[in-house]
């Protein structure tokens, strides 16, 4: 077994505010922001998954051929919590997981391979920081196994990290795209 954490894509989410799905929003070179993201996040974690709803069911081997396992998430409605379930679930031997959500496109390689390394070193929780704000991804080890797997509401492992909020390391970090996420056109980076 690995021991590199598997990353996560959480991409089950309704776009509500973006009026489409925003995660079919084309980026660089006219490629939608899920497979952008998508391919980072594989090109860093080999062994990641992407979990989705069933709306993106016609991208599974799009995601697939960038190296992704997908997890349907028939529980999508039920918000963000459900999909980090989901994809744990999915993976529950993994020694840790990279929690990153679909619609944040600027998040750079190096700091997701920061990350993963930090986790794969036996750090228990991480996320990254920049100007004193905490961003995406988020790493948990195999130790919170049992708490995101529960998870089922829609505020996603924020309870998790209270509930461990001293086991949590901030990695300092000058990658604006750990807070840059898409929640409306307006947001994309042009």
């Amino acid at each position: 077994m690995s021991k590199h954490p598997v990353g996560i894509l959480l991409a089950a989410g309704k776009s509500r505010r973006f009026g489409s799905n925003k995660l079919l929003y084309p980026l660089t070179n006219n490629t939608p922001m899920l497979l952008v993201v998508a391919q980072k996040l594989a090109s860093v974690l080999p062994d990641s998954i992407a979990v989705i709803n069933h709306e993106l069911v016609s991208y599974t081997s799009k995601l697939e051929q960038l190296g992704l396992c997908v997890v349907v998430n028939e529980l999508a409605n039920r918000g963000m919590g459900s999909s980090i379930a989901s994809g744990v679930s999915a993976s529950e031997n993994a020694p840790g997981w990279l929690i990153t959500p679909a619609d944040m496109p600027y998040i750079k390689n190096e700091t997701i391979k920061l990350l993963a390394n930090k986790l794969s070193e036996g750090s228990d929780m991480v996320a990254p920081i920049i100007e004193q704000q905490r961003g995406h991804p988020v790493g948990f080890s195999q130790r919170y196994k049992d708490e995101l797997m529960a998870l089922n509401n829609d505020v996603g492992a924020r309870q998790v990290i209270a509930n461990h909020y001293n086991q949590l390391e901030l990695v300092p970090t000058n990658d604006a795209g750990v807070r840059m996420d898409v929640d409306q056109a307006s947001d994309i980076a042009l």
